[in-house]
């Protein structure tokens, strides 16, 4: 409840560029699901403020999969020459959108196993996917930001956990279940909070 309270003015960086508010709902369900997918894809090792802009420039470019699918890697990369490991990001968005037109008629995945199966989606961002695209809770997702904060929290037990796994393990074990979607959001956003006005946890 007190990290709900700290965070009733959604005023961290999350809150305006993190992956579920940059996503162009009007342009339909399915572009809504490849753009979370995207957002999620460009955000590991890069500021979120960084993604929004990186994700603006691509939606002005036109960001769905056959547009992107029939973007040069070149032209791609310069879109995206932001983002951490942007090579590599490259790399992966080119070879999803080959396997979402091949595999899902150019949607992406309905499960957390498929999903994974993606280059460059790992748990963390499958659990988000499922939760944002398909309204489907079946774990809590932990990144370095819940990791931490978890720990700090004592979350994670009285000895602390030492891998992001670990921590969803530790910390589903006792959290009500109806707030596993919540707990990313509200402790990236403590995790940004507190680098910026470092406030006593």
């Amino acid at each position: 409840s007190l990290v709900v309270e700290l965070r009733q003015d959604r005023s961290a960086p999350v809150d305006t560029d993190g992956g579920h508010e940059l996503p162009q709902r009007d342009r339909g369900e399915k572009v809504y699901r490849f753009q979370v997918l995207v957002a999620l894809m460009l955000s590991s090792q890069t500021k979120d403020a960084v993604v929004g802009n990186t994700m603006r420039s691509l939606q002005e470019h036109g960001l769905d999969v056959e547009n992107i699918h029939a973007t040069s890697a070149e032209d791609l990369n310069a879109l995206i020459n932001k983002v951490g490991f942007h090579n590599n990001k490259t790399k992966y968005l080119k070879q999803t959108c080959e396997i979402l037109l091949e595999k899902y008629d150019g949607d992406i995945p309905p499960t957390a196993a498929a999903m994974m199966e993606l280059p460059g989606v790992g748990p963390k961002m499958a659990l988000i996917l499922l939760h944002e695209c398909f309204d489907k809770v079946e774990g809590i997702s932990v990144d370095t930001h819940v990791h931490r904060i978890s720990n700090q929290l004592g979350w994670a037990g009285p000895a602390g956990t030492k891998q992001p796994e670990q921590t969803r393990a530790a910390i589903e074990s006792w959290m009500p279940r109806d707030v596993w979607p919540h707990v990313n959001l509200l402790l990236v956003g403590l995790g940004q909070e507190v680098q910026t006005e470092k406030p006593k946890l």
